[in-house]
C-alpha cells in the first residue's frame, strides 16, 4: 500500500516537471545548446569588462584617460545587461537583449573606428577600442552572433505561434 502511494507520488512529480517544461516561455530557448554557450561567453565578457572598468575607475587611474575608461564602464554595463536578459529568457528580456546587442555592435564599430582615426582619445585602451583587439576580437563578433541567435529564437517562437493558431 505504502509502495503504491510512493509510485504515485513519483509519477505525479514527473508529470509536474513535464508540465513545467511545456509551460516554459518559448524565449527560454536561449537556455539550450548554443544559447547556453552564448550566455556563458557574455557572462565571461561581462565579468572581464566589469573587472577592467572597476580598476580603471579608481580615483588615481581615471584622470589618465577618462573617455576610454568611461567607455569600458559602459561596455561592462551592456554586457551585464545582455547576460541577465539572456538568462531570464522572457519575451521582454529577449527584446532588451536584442537592443543591447545592437547597441554593443554600434558601440564596437564606432569606438573601434574612433580608436584608429582619433587615437588621442584613447591614451589607454578600452574594451571596444581597436575593435576589441585586447579581447581577441570577441567584442566585435559577439553582438552579431548574439543577434543571429536571438533572431533564430524569435523565428522559432513565431513559427510556434502560427502553428498553434491554426
Amino acid at each position: 500500500m505504502q509502495q503504491l502511494s510512493t509510485r504515485q507520488a513519483r509519477a505525479a512529480a514527473r508529470e509536474e516537471k513535464r508540465a513545467l517544461r511545456r509551460a516554459r516561455s518559448p524565449y527560454a530557448a536561449t537556455h539550450t545548446g548554443p544559447g547556453r554557450v552564448l550566455t556563458a561567453v557574455y557572462g565571461i565578457l561581462a565579468f572581464a569588462a566589469a573587472g577592467r572598468a572597476t580598476y580603471q575607475l579608481l580615483p588615481q587611474k581615471f584622470p589618465e584617460a577618462p573617455f576610454a575608461y568611461t567607455l569600458s564602464a559602459l561596455s561592462a554595463a551592456v554586457y551585464i545587461l545582455a547576460t541577465v536578459c539572456l538568462v531570464i529568457g522572457s519575451r521582454t528580456s529577449h527584446h532588451i537583449a536584442v537592443a543591447a546587442c545592437v547597441f554593443e555592435a554600434v558601440g564596437v564599430l564606432v569606438v573601434g573606428t574612433l580608436s584608429l582615426t582619433h587615437a588621442e582619445y584613447f591614451d589607454h585602451p578600452s574594451v571596444w577600442s581597436m575593435f576589441g583587439v585586447g579581447y581577441g576580437f570577441v567584442p566585435l563578433l559577439l553582438p552579431f552572433i548574439g543577434l543571429w541567435w536571438l533572431y533564430r529564437v524569435q523565428r522559432t517562437v513565431a513559427a510556434g505561434s502560427a502553428a498553434r493558431s491554426e
